[in-house]
């Protein structure tokens, strides 16, 4: 069965930083693109980052660029998301999603993607 699991969401003051990591297991996670999504109360789901699973090309919104960094490691079957400088506006529950094979028509749109985590909580203060 597939799972992925995040991790690393919290308090932090605006300015401040933090990790997020998602676990893979049950699929052959190095076929997959995987993706950071993030909903707030009240608002949809927005896509967060994308990285590939053939050559790590990485994708950002336009809100996050500059402060976050996706990054991949195949052999732990993880995918982090390093997050600086955030902002009261970046708290939301951050999902990472998994995405078999291209994702280049939308490395961002939910509807590409396979498997879902829970989601963490990410909240920033001001």
């Amino acid at each position: 069965e597939e799972h992925l699991v995040e991790s690393g969401g919290g308090l932090v003051q605006a300015g401040g930083s933090l990790r997020l990591s998602c676990a893979a297991s049950g699929f052959t996670f190095d076929d997959y693109a995987i993706g950071w999504f993030r909903q707030a109360p009240g608002k949809e789901r927005e896509g967060v980052s994308c990285i590939t699973h053939s050559d790590q090309t990485t994708y950002y919104s336009d809100s996050v660029k500059g402060r976050f960094t996706i990054s991949r490691d195949n052999a732990k079957k993880r995918v982090y998301l390093q997050m600086n400088n955030l902002r009261p506006e970046d708290t939301a529950v951050y999902y990472c999603a998994a995405a078999h094979g291209t994702v280049i028509t939308g490395p961002l749109r939910a509807d590409l993607y396979d498997y879902w985590g829970q989601g963490t909580q990410v909240t920033v203060s001001s």
